[in-house]
């Protein structure tokens, strides 16, 4: 999407650590040690969220992008599956799914122009 995250930055530090100093990677990259050594636990651990992701990418795409958070947690509760719709916006904003916003359509009334006659 453009932006070069800190989890990002932390993900090159950790493929360079074996070349260079941590602590000089880091400093380069522009981010505190602890940071990168929170990403670094947070890529050991496992996804407990893997399943529901899956799901909501094939809601997603079956419904080409139309659906947002809370129509994907009504289709979830649909297939059985009860989530909360902060988490389904939480995954929807990791994945990078974003639903498709019908544009306005034109209207050319202007209602009463000039003046009325008494």
């Amino acid at each position: 999407q453009g932006k070069i995250t800190k989890q990002d930055k932390a993900q090159v530090v950790y493929e360079l650590r074996h070349e260079f100093q941590v602590k000089k990677l880091v400093k380069l990259a522009g981010i505190p040690r602890s940071t990168y050594y929170f990403y670094v636990k947070q890529m050991d651990r496992i996804d407990l969220d893997a399943d529901l992701k899956v799901e909501i990418k094939a809601i997603y795409g079956e419904h080409e992008g139309r659906y947002g958070y809370r129509r994907i947690r009504d289709e979830l509760a649909n297939r059985n599956q009860i989530v909360n719709h902060k988490k389904v916006q939480r995954i929807m904003k990791e994945l990078g799914l974003k639903c498709l916003v019908r544009m306005k359509k034109y209207k050319s009334y202007k209602g009463t122009v000039g003046k009325i006659a008494p």
